[in-house]
Order: structure tokens, then C-alpha cells, then sequence
């Protein structure tokens, strides 16, 4: 029993350990705001654009040209997929507002900020 119970700790240990590992994204440092929280949607897709304006698709980082393509095919073509852009707070307002464009011409139209609370 003793050696089972020393398994168990190990395990807990590696997972506890691993797990906010597996969490991590692009790291972006949100505006905050004191706006209301909307409804979380269901599988959205997670645009990020970090201090130094690279874009990211979840962890696959990506450029203006390429953005359209990557949407697509991440969201299998569904144009009603809910988008949410992480912008840090210190880039241009320009970047998102360009951004947003080029999602926006892509015909979709679910498109929300993230910010911090």
C-alpha cells in the first residue's frame, strides 16, 4: 500500500507542477477596464498580438499577409466562430484597429476584446 500511496505523490507533484505549463499562451499584458464581462463563448478563437506587434493564432505566431488563411482553416471555414483579440497594452492602437480589419474583411463578425477587470 505504502509504495502506491508514494506513486500517487509523485504524480500529484508532476501534475501540479506541469499543469500551469500547459496553460500558458503569448504573453500579453491586457488594458483593464471596468466594463461588464460578456458571455463566454463556446471554442473561441484567440488572436494575440504581443509588445512588439506580432500576431499569434493561439501559440502559432503569423503575419497580416497569412492571417485570413490561418482563421479559416483554424475555424474550418465557420465565419460565425467567435474571435477574441488579446492586445497588450502598450502597442499601437493602429495594430488592432488593422487587425480587426483584416478579420472583419474575412466576413467574420464575432469579434471581441479581451481586457483585465
Amino acid at each position: 500500500m505504502t509504495p502506491m500511496i508514494d506513486v500517487m505523490l509523485v504524480l500529484l507533484v508532476i501534475f501540479m507542477i506541469t499543469a500551469p505549463l500547459l496553460t500558458t499562451g503569448i504573453n500579453v499584458d491586457l488594458p483593464e477596464t471596468k466594463a461588464k464581462s460578456l458571455p463566454q463563448a463556446k471554442d473561441p478563437i484567440i488572436v494575440s498580438i504581443n509588445s512588439r506587434g506580432e500576431i499569434f493564432i493561439g501559440n502559432s505566431k503569423t503575419t497580416y499577409e497569412t492571417l485570413i488563411d490561418q482563421l479559416k482553416t483554424v475555424s474550418d471555414a465557420n465565419i460565425s466562430t467567435t474571435i477574441y483579440i488579446k492586445g497588450d497594452k502598450n502597442i499601437k492602437y493602429d495594430t488592432i484597429v488593422k487587425v480587426i480589419g483584416i478579420i472583419n474583411r474575412a466576413g467574420f463578425s464575432k469579434v471581441s476584446l479581451v481586457t483585465v477587470q
